[in-house]
């Protein structure tokens, strides 16, 4: 892709995506995270009806009474995507690869955060970090997130996501939103998981395609490449219902497994797939917030 067609894109995707921003999204957005982010303000006495999470214990020892910490709101949030860029990112059966439909994601979530004067910031990995980009504010600096998300040429093709939450949990040193993008074609990340959550909204973003949850049977037999192992191929016969059946029972299998995870951990997370617009699971997931809010 030359300079000419990823400026392009980029163009198409801030007009796309800032047009959803300026109807629906900034306004949702707000809503949803308003209140995240706060900030120990002073201690006062314990009344009753206060939660007794917020007891200062050490102060409440020094008095032999009880207070509580107050905290005041930040009028600043931090948004991180953390986006996967291996091989299986460049994929895709539909119109676009995953690695597109991953750029117009975050850049919705991105130009939310510019409306709301928040700042954002990049996070690109494979088994590595690949790139980062320090928050900040400024359409320039969304637009330089958007092509870096676009154009990207990463140095792995392999995928480690306890690596990228890691370095994430190092680099974010106050509580942040974290967009955590990836087909999560990986294992063992549970435990660095919930270690994030415990300090920021992690919000997990699970990519697919439509020829991982559905093909129609057809007269051909491929020879299939792991796009992130080059060494390990196998033959696709797209004619024998046993091989279509088993194909789609592993995919849903996985699929299923890492779904489980993030309910067992109690963490909200959006599926988008290419062939889909994804203002539907934005807004599903924005209702869904305000819904726990408002209980």
């Amino acid at each position: 892709m030359d300079t000419a067609e990823i400026l392009k894109k980029v163009r198409q995707i801030e007009i796309k995506t800032g047009k959803l921003v300026s109807e629906t999204f900034a306004g949702e957005y707000q809503s949803v995270f308003k209140g995240l982010g706060m900030e120990f303000s002073e201690v006062r006495e314990y009344v009753p009806g206060d939660d007794i999470r917020d007891i200062d214990w050490n102060v409440t020892a020094k008095f032999s009474k009880p207070f509580i910490k107050k905290y005041s709101e930040e009028r600043e949030l931090t948004v991180m995507v953390v986006c996967d860029i291996s091989g299986s990112q460049f994929f895709g059966s539909q119109s676009q690869f995953k690695n597109d439909a991953s750029a117009e994601l975050a850049a919705a979530f991105a130009f939310s955060a510019l409306k709301n004067g928040d700042k954002t910031g990049l996070l690109l990995f494979t088994d590595q970090t690949e790139l980062y980009i320090p928050p900040r504010k400024g359409k320039n600096h969304i637009l330089r997130i958007i092509r870096e998300l676009i154009a990207y040429k990463p140095q792995s093709k392999k995928t480690n996501i306890t690596h990228a939450i890691d370095e994430v949990n190092k680099l974010l040193k106050r509580r942040s939103i974290i967009i955590l993008i990836s087909d999560f074609q990986d294992d063992n990340f549970q435990k660095s998981l919930k270690l994030a959550k415990l300090k920021h909204d992690i919000i997990p973003v699970v990519i697919s395609d439509k020829m991982e949850k559905t093909i129609e049977p057809a007269n051909i037999l491929m020879q299939m490449e792991n796009l992130e192992d080059a060494s390990s191929t196998f033959l696709a016969d797209f004619s024998n219902p046993a091989f279509i059946k088993e194909y789609f029972n592993q995919n849903n299998a996985w699929k299923e497994k890492t779904e489980k995870l993030f309910s067992k951990a109690g963490i909200d997370f959006i599926n988008i797939s290419t062939d889909e617009e994804i203002y539907k699971p934005i807004m599903k997931f924005f209702k869904k917030r305000e819904h726990i809010r408002t209980r």
